[in-house]
């Protein structure tokens, strides 16, 4: 079976062409009394066969899935790498579509509800989302856009901060506190001038439980990590001597080699 002459990361690229070059060479001659296209059909037909066999072109690629199971992302075949980026990158499209398509609905939903709704600020709710909705109507009468589309935009900034923020989303997190801060200065501005300070209080009170699920996991500690070095010192004393080299033995002066002179 042929592959392709460079390989990537030391893996031969498999070519689709290899399934074809397992196919016998001439289809074989039908029938008389065969019905048209037979022989082809049977000849499709071995060459599938043989393709699954042992050293096929889709047996091989049957066992290259096979062996991705208990493999590092380096030793998994290209084509299984190319597969796996490809649906990957078209599931997160399709997520980021259909989030688009709830974010627009939930929108036009929040939108339908009046911002200038619910009744006259009865009970604990009514005294913090009240305020709210005066003061983003009130503010609204100057922009370009509907009193319903702020209240709208603001119960969505924090519905996804509470749950961002559950899942440990540092952007959400970021939100959040955002979203409270934004909403006690808002409750501070509409509140009856009596009730200011209870309000805000409340609201600040509702935000600091809401924000027991927001900020889950949250904390002010610094984290310290102690690894093991990677290089260890063993201080060592290496003493250098330098030894004389052995004197000849024809330049020996010892009391063996001195003789009286000879006259």
């Amino acid at each position: 079976m042929t592959h392709n002459d460079n390989p990537v990361n030391g893996q031969d690229t498999p070519s689709f062409l290899d399934l074809l070059n397992q196919l016998p060479p001439v289809p074989p001659a039908p029938e008389p009394d065969a019905k048209p296209g037979t022989g082809r059909l049977a000849w499709l037909r071995a060459a599938w066969k043989e393709s699954w066999e042992e050293g096929g072109f889709l047996y091989q690629r049957w066992e290259e899935v096979f062996q991705a199971r208990h493999s590092s992302w380096h030793e998994v075949a290209n084509w299984i790498k190319a597969a796996a980026l490809f649906g990957g990158l078209s599931l997160i499209v399709l997520m980021l579509d259909t989030a688009g398509d709830i974010a627009d609905a939930a929108l036009k939903g929040l939108s339908a509800v009046p911002a200038t709704s619910g009744g006259e600020g009865s009970g604990l709710w009514g005294t913090v989302d009240h305020p709210i909705r005066v003061f983003l109507a009130d503010q609204a009468a100057h922009l370009s856009v509907a009193p319903a589309a702020l209240y709208a935009f603001w119960q969505l900034t924090g519905l996804l901060g509470l749950v961002g923020g559950f899942l440990g989303n540092a952007g959400a997190r970021i939100a959040w506190l955002l979203f409270g801060i934004g909403s006690l200065a808002m409750i501070w501005s509409a509140a009856p001038a009596g009730g200011r300070a209870a309000a805000t209080g409340l609201a600040a009170l509702m935000w600091a439980l809401a924000s027991i699920f927001a900020l889950r996991g949250l904390t002010l500690r610094p984290i310290v990590h102690n690894h093991p070095p990677q290089y260890q010192f063993n201080p060592a004393l290496h003493l250098h001597a330098t030894l004389p080299a052995p004197t000849p033995a024809g330049d020996d002066l010892g009391p063996d080699n001195i003789h009286p002179l000879q006259r």
